[in-house]
């Protein structure tokens, strides 16, 4: 009898449906999948067949709602240049060594699975600073640019040490203690060194993620280790959905240009 009852545990586990396939609203159709048991999403460019390898933007937070129709104009220009949008959704990771490691995953399954460019531009938006410059910094050699749009730079300013240590599996004095290991407005050499370009817009007005800790600094310190960075600095704006963040043809520009470097 107790044969009998594995026999058909086995048999319904066998006929049991497969995993519901990964769901993720785009503002843009796409390809949603798993890497690493996370959520991902490619939203294709303009297919170019005497491209060598495909470029790539690879944007930051991939949370549940975004990107968001704010990242559409800017998409579409991208779409149109031949360069998919790339995301994973790694939860609140601030940087952190787990958040790092799933990086990893998606640039291994976009380089050697799916033929795309061994160098992406990273685009960090808010806290996605955190999450593109932090894996940037250990990966000066697998990226092509970086840009932002108010980004995060340094975890002390956003979302504090005592918020951000959870993520980081640490106590809020351990972070404190090795926050330069770990944090972007310290960790710039390696990027400068590989000659990486930077480019950010970031608001004087911005409470959320001042300027001056941030972009500002990054800038400062940038240009001083032989980097080189655009900082646009709209006057009056803050942390908000304001056009021209995300209408800003500089922007655009830079990244199509670097994105499609040979």
């Amino acid at each position: 009898m107790k044969a009998i009852c594995l026999f058909f545990v086995l048999v319904s586990s066998l006929a049991a449906e497969p995993p519901a396939a990964p769901q993720k609203k785009l503002p843009l159709s796409g390809e949603v999948f798993l890497v690493a048991e996370h959520t991902a999403f490619i939203i294709p460019g303009k297919i170019d067949v005497t491209a060598k390898a495909k470029p790539w933007v690879w944007y930051a937070p991939t949370l549940p709602n975004l990107p968001g129709n704010e990242e559409r104009w800017m998409f579409d220009q991208f779409i149109a240049a031949g360069i998919a949008i790339v995301g994973i959704d790694i939860g609140e990771s601030y940087g952190s060594p787990a958040g790092r490691k799933l990086f990893t995953a998606l640039y291994d399954e976009m380089t050697s699975q799916r033929g795309y460019s061994t160098k992406p531009v990273l685009m960090g938006r808010s806290r996605g600073g955190l999450m593109t410059l932090s894996w940037a910094a250990e990966n000066p050699e697998k990226i092509a640019a970086f840009a932002g749009i108010y980004p995060v730079c340094d975890i002390a300013s956003y979302p504090g040490i005592a918020k951000a240590a959870g993520a980081y599996g640490m106590t809020p004095d351990a972070l404190r203690a090795h926050l330069d290991e770990h944090n972007p407005v310290a960790r710039l050499t390696a990027l400068a060194k590989a000659r990486v370009p930077l480019f950010a817009i970031h608001g004087d007005a911005d409470k959320l993620v001042p300027l001056a800790p941030n972009s500002a600094i990054v800038k400062e310190r940038y240009t001083a280790l032989g980097g080189t960075m655009e900082l646009i600095i709209p006057a009056g704006q803050g942390h908000s959905m304001w056009e021209g963040f995300f209408q800003c043809q500089p922007l655009v520009d830079f990244v199509k240009k670097q994105a499609t470097q040979p």
